[in-house]
């Protein structure tokens, strides 16, 4: 790999900006006549966007709400979990699928993960399964499905609500059955750097029980119906007609967005053994990301492993030439501060410890190009031969 072609090309983690200046005039136009409309909340580009999502997850129902966070919120409040409930939550992910537990009053029980998917490890869940477990949230984290089928099964065989995160995952699959549809609710985000991003945030539930999207939708408007009639103690938490309108011109392009992202992994991939990084006889420090065969990968992001101690260094390299990376997540939740009183010390969850400690996000927004693909694994290659130079010396 020629050093001097990529050397100084700087290359954004996220570039959002490059990603919606294609569709300017679709989102303005779009914008333009909700703006006209004078229908800011529940106007009919709402309505039109939870049934794609519906369609695209193969759901009969989803229900447009604020946030992906609060998306996780309402569907354990649907499902009345609080004080004396447990709730299963993998330690390695978002800070949002285990606050909303914290505030509802419920006990908080992290799993572990697998180490190669970094995805909530079965065998983990079901040692934590107690008489007062009540829900488990699998993420399908980075792109990539859990193993939701088997962990379906287990919460089935207990009689345990299964809430699907699938934040970093809408569009993906596993063994052909599309994500946010195993479980009994799916929660999905719309923040503006997810595989379908608004220009805010925004989220949706999908289930199919008809009896979950009402409660869904009544505790999502403060629990009111009719008008100034409160059932429930709701929350206010809808998706704004502006931002469906937004996403619903995105959403036309999301399996683009989606085989863009695929091709990016699969030249990361070819680039990383053209430079001698993995395969028979490589360095270990650089680890690529496992690809279960049974899950439709939609690579939210790429997440490399880098051992011996390198990674906050091999970052800070690739930062001195404007390259982006980030770590995702650099303190599993069971060592948060705020989650102290759960009991959870080091040791706790070794797999979720480890990966904090080693994993690295490289760029794999669908419009990044060859250019700047090569010149992320040119920096990682120098990095890793000045490295063994100085061990060798």
């Amino acid at each position: 790999m020629q050093e001097t072609t990529t050397e100084h090309l700087p290359v954004a983690l996220l570039d959002v900006s490059r990603g919606n200046a294609p569709l300017r005039d679709e989102i303005i136009a779009a914008l333009s006549e909700v703006y006209e409309s004078g229908r800011f909340l529940y106007g009919p580009q709402v309505g039109e966007l939870e049934s794609q999502i519906a369609k695209l997850s193969n759901t009969r129902h989803a229900i447009g709400c604020a946030s992906g966070s609060d998306a996780l919120l309402l569907a354990l409040m649907a499902n009345e979990i609080g004080a004396g409930d447990e709730v299963i939550v993998p330690s390695f992910t978002f800070f949002a699928t285990a606050s909303c537990v914290r505030r509802l009053g419920a006990k908080l029980v992290f799993a572990d993960i697998d180490p190669k998917t970094y995805n909530i490890c079965p065998e983990s869940v079901a040692s934590k399964i107690t008489p007062n477990t009540r829900a488990i949230i699998p993420v399908h984290l980075f792109g990539q499905s859990a193993e939701i089928d088997v962990i379906c099964r287990i919460a089935a065989d207990r009689d345990i609500l299964v809430i699907e995160d699938t934040a970093q995952a809408l569009g993906g699959a596993y063994h052909g059955r599309p994500l946010g549809s195993w479980g009994q609710i799916g929660c999905t985000s719309f923040y503006p750097t997810k595989n379908l991003g608004g220009i805010g945030d925004g989220g949706m539930m999908t289930t199919d029980s008809d009896q979950i999207a009402s409660r869904l939708r009544l505790l999502s408007a403060h629990g009111m119906q009719p008008r100034y009639f409160h059932r429930e103690l709701g929350i206010n938490s809808r998706l704004d007609t502006l931002q469906a309108a937004a996403l619903l011109v995105k959403l036309k392009y999301l399996p683009k967005y989606t085989a863009a992202r695929q091709e990016n992994a699969k030249h990361y991939f070819e680039l990383f053994h053209e430079a001698g990084l993995v395969g028979q006889g490589a360095s270990a420090v650089v680890q690529l990301p496992y690809q279960d065969p049974a899950s439709f990968h939609v690579w939210n992001q790429f997440s490399i492993r880098v051992t011996e101690g390198r990674r906050d260094e091999l970052r800070q390299y690739l930062a001195a030439r404007a390259i982006g990376s980030e770590i995702y997540y650099p303190i599993p939740l069971h060592l948060q501060e705020c989650f102290q009183d759960c009991g959870y010390k080091e040791g706790s969850l070794p797999a979720s410890e480890a990966a904090a400690g080693e994993i690295l996000h490289l760029p794999i927004y669908p419009e990044l190009t060859r250019a700047e693909q090569a010149a992320v694994v040119d920096g990682i290659t120098c990095y890793l031969k000045a490295a063994r130079g100085r061990k060798a010396a």
